[in-house]
């Protein structure tokens, strides 16, 4: 066998040896409460996972923007020549509702299975059942890969690796990653390294691992489309006067299909369309278990989220139900979201809206119309924008990414499932500044109660980030 086969072969005799301390671990850093509203908790937690780096013998360090939760940076040299892997970790968690949780989300709990009794933690040389589940806040997203990446430290046992790890754990990505950016300038020097691995999220749910290999960006826009100055009553003026409410329902009907995609001209833009190397993943991605309605028409779940989305979140004008009224609506307003793939630019995108409304003979206007306005026209209307940030997405045929798959499938032992993008929004575009290539390496279970109450680890969720970790280093015999 070869050094990552090697390597995971020692990680699992490891784990099998040290299973109940492995355990002990994780409940002793779910203890500590990680979330926005407690800086101290946070201060604690980066300060656990330093002292762990530290007391292994590889050089940690905490390093704090004012305002800002401290990051965790250190270096696990391997073979000279060797591969160089970055390894992102975020350490907070979502809030919690403490009345929500079956248990307390900062006191974690081991249970027989998901919806399991609850069990007490094994003693040393106990066996384990991988399917017991660990309870608690930020048990699966994300300080799973932080006890994975020790544990596999652990295992090697002082052995050199064959890669080298560059470990940057971050304290913010649950609002935002605001000082990200700046620590990546602050620190850039530090954080050198051939290929940058997110690790977060969720394994298929087939459970088969999985490797993204980007995310879509976002960008919010409203549009308001004004009608009379005031509510009119229907039957005198519903013939009449114009009503917002359906000019906006027809000007959203020429935005996008029955089956989701945009219809806008200019809206996607030519750098936005995927690679044949990400088309050829997407094809190889199992579907989606059934969510209770027909899927649409042409193209499979991850082909789809290459493309660009143009999502109506929300409608509003006048009153439905009991507080219905007879009247033509003075507004209409469509709360919309853009998801935005990598390359397209959402300036452009709004840009394209706006001409398109134009095109379908709005009259746009920066603010409130005023009365010379309504007198000239009948189709008013006001687009805002808040851009968020860009989509990102590697090539999976990229070179520096192969070490990762190989480690992946070495360590679940079956092919991985190489999505090309997710279709929701991470603000990944700031690895940018690095310049280096990215990819997402999930090990947690995909049915794990991700940002809500009784969140919980798979056992065996937590085993293979173990393996996949060792595999990543490897021994360099």
């Amino acid at each position: 066998p070869g050094l990552m086969e090697r390597s995971v072969a020692t990680a699992r005799a490891y784990r099998q040896a040290h299973g109940p301390a492995i355990l002990r671990a994780f409940a002793e850093l779910t203890s500590i409460p990680n979330v926005a509203a407690d800086p101290a908790g946070l201060q604690r937690t980066a300060a656990w996972f330093r002292d762990q780096l530290d007391s292994r013998g590889f050089a940690a360090a905490t390093t704090a923007i004012p305002g800002a939760p401290p990051v965790v940076v250190a270096t696990i040299p391997g073979r000279p020549g060797g591969p160089r892997l970055g390894v992102y970790i975020h350490y907070d968690g979502q809030p919690v509702d403490p009345d929500a949780w079956d248990t307390p989300p900062f006191e974690p709990t081991l249970r027989a299975g998901k919806d399991g009794p609850v069990i007490p933690f094994p003693a040393d040389g106990d066996d384990i059942d991988p399917e017991w589940r660990i309870h608690g806040r930020a048990t699966a997203d994300d300080r799973a890969p932080l006890i994975a990446l020790l544990t596999a430290l652990d295992a090697l046992d002082g052995a050199t690796p064959e890669a080298t790890i560059v470990v940057l754990a971050e304290g913010e990505e649950e609002i935002g990653s605001v000082h990200l950016p700046d620590y990546f300038r602050l620190l850039s020097d530090r954080l050198r390294a051939d290929a940058w691995l997110v690790c977060d999220g969720p394994v298929h749910q087939s459970g088969r691992p999985q490797i993204a290999f980007g995310v879509r960006g976002i960008c919010e826009v409203e549009i308001e489309v004004f009608g009379p100055p005031g509510d009119l009553h229907s039957g005198h003026y519903g013939d009449w006067a114009p009503n917002p409410a359906v000019s906006l329902a027809r000007l959203i009907a020429t935005m996008r299909d029955d089956d989701g995609r945009a219809t806008i001209p200019g809206f996607s833009g030519e750098a936005a369309r995927p690679d044949e190397a990400a088309i050829a993943a997407a094809a190889d991605v199992p579907e989606p278990p059934a969510m209770g309605f027909p899927p649409p028409e042409g193209g499979g779940y991850a082909r789809r989220v290459l493309d660009p989305l143009l999502n109506v979140r929300g409608l509003r004008s006048g009153d439905v139900g009991d507080a219905s009224r007879n009247v033509v609506p003075a507004s209409a307003t469509a709360s919309i979201d853009l998801r935005l793939v990598a390359g397209q630019d959402a300036d452009a995108a709004v840009g394209a809206i706006r001409a398109h409304a134009v095109d379908q003979g709005f009259h746009l206007v920066e603010g409130e119309p005023d009365d010379a306005t309504r007198a000239q026209h009948r189709k008013i209307a006001r687009i805002v924008s808040v851009p968020g940030y860009r989509g990102v997405r590697t090539s999976p045929g990229h070179p520096a990414v192969a070490r990762v798959r190989e480690a992946v499938e070495c360590a679940g032992g079956q092919e991985a499932v190489l999505l090309p993008s997710y279709g929701g929004s991470v603000p990944l575009d700031h690895f940018e500044i690095l310049g280096a290539p990215l990819a997402i390496l999930p090990i947690a279970n995909y049915d794990n109660n991700q940002h809500a109450a009784n969140e919980n680890l798979r056992v065996g969720n937590l085993w293979y980030g173990i393996d996949v970790y060792a595999a990543l280093m490897g021994r360099a015999d």
